[in-house]
């Protein structure tokens, strides 16, 4: 039997798994519950289990039969399995039970889905060589991927190639986009105080209005990357949040500017780090007032290696299921924590469309998403076949 064949036959399974993780979700760092049951599972198969890398994180080992006849190589493959710290607006019955806490992003899929392939694996271990399945915390701003690389996940666990998945609700379910280089943008983080001198409302001269200043540099913000990077390259700065003032007749003394900056090329990174702080400090400035930056790069850009994402791509196309193979495309501006995998190993991150017009549209990090269970039987055939394919 095909692995598609087999993965049919856990499709209920899988389901099961997957929507009692979206009913228990829980945020970076805290996926006590759901380590537990992965690592449950993965002893059950007859699978080796280690814990506690990055905290929460699971790795499971599989050798396959070829191992005592020269298979040496080994492959990784990997899912995250934290929630986003926020509601949910669903109302079916698999909604989250954990108030402030909902898998809006699918992680309980991308979990299921290896899991599904493990168990596959386990029971077939039709490859030569191991298999590292790794199961990451804290993808969702907390850099989980590199809390596991500072505990030695790629000395204890060396990976010849490494290799990610993630659902897209933009694409169709049957659509599997793979591009080669960069794929995903470099994220960075910054928190601005803008400090001036508070003043009654009606005698504004007194102060220094940081109000004012900070509606000036979000001006100055938005326009950097039309009049300093060029047109053809990827650069934005968006301002998440705002806070200043108690009061309606008082000017405050400080507000603080809090967001992201994303960027697709090291270059253009280093460009845009310089161009923001020079133009946050002399605005200020101009205004009389001050400002204290932090300024922190979280995220490196999601770069695949050319040879793995082409191996993953003719795995990707002859995964029943699959449709459509996109191999050209502009990357995402979204970050991703997996290029931190990658700038230690070769692989590729691929995207599974999962929108089958009645089912698998709504975006992620909404309130009304939920993952297309449709998908998981071709997801973790992919993963499975992966492993069959560069470890045959």
């Amino acid at each position: 039997m095909s692995p598609r064949d087999r993965l049919d036959q856990m499709h209920a399974e899988m389901t099961e798994w997957r929507r009692d993780f979206h009913a228990h979700p829980e945020i970076g760092f805290e996926e006590v519950r759901t380590s537990e049951i992965v690592a449950q599972k993965l002893g059950e198969w007859g699978i080796e289990v280690h814990r506690g890398l990055g905290g929460t994180g699971v790795v499971g080992v599989i050798r396959g039969q070829g191992q005592a006849s020269g298979g040496n190589r080994a492959i990784g493959l990997r899912a995250d399995m934290d929630a986003l710290p926020m509601d949910e607006g669903n109302s079916f019955a698999h909604r989250s039970q954990n108030p402030g806490r909902m898998h809006a992003c699918g992680h309980d899929g991308h979990t299921a889905m290896l899991l599904g392939a493990a168990k596959y694996l386990s029971q077939t271990r039709k490859f030569a060589g191991t298999v590292h399945l790794i199961f990451q915390p804290a993808e969702e701003g907390l850099a989980g991927a590199k809390a596991m690389l500072d505990d030695g996940l790629f000395e204890k666990f060396p990976c010849d190639a490494v290799y990610g998945i993630h659902n897209s609700p933009d694409m169709p379910l049957g659509t599997v986009k793979a591009l080669s280089g960069t794929a995903m943008a470099a994220i960075d983080y910054f928190s601005v105080v803008l400090r001036g001198k508070s003043a009654h409302g009606a005698h504004p001269q007194q102060g220094i209005d940081t109000v004012s200043i900070a509606a000036q540099v979000v001006s100055v913000l938005n326009a950097l990357p039309s009049r300093h990077v060029d047109a053809l390259e990827s650069a934005i700065v968006s301002i998440g949040q705002i806070h200043g003032g108690t009061s309606d007749i008082v000017i405050p003394e400080t507000v603080e500017l809090r967001g992201s900056v994303r960027t697709l090329k090291p270059e253009i990174r280093d460009l845009m780090e310089g161009l923001f702080k020079r133009a946050v400090e002399h605005t200020a400035a101009a205004q009389g007032g001050t400002a204290e930056i932090s300024y922190r790069r979280a995220y490196p850009a999601t770069i695949n290696s050319a040879h793995e994402t082409d191996r993953a791509s003719l795995c990707a196309t002859n995964t029943r299921g699959v449709k459509n193979v996109i191999r050209d495309g502009r990357p995402l501006l979204a970050g991703e924590d997996f290029a931190f995998m990658l700038e230690r190993a070769p692989g590729a991150y691929l995207f599974f469309g999962q929108n089958d017009g009645a089912k698998g549209g709504v975006p992620v990090h909404n309130p009304a998403y939920d993952f297309n269970d449709d998908l998981l039987p071709i997801g973790a055939s992919y993963l499975a076949g992966l492993v069959e394919q560069e470890l045959g």
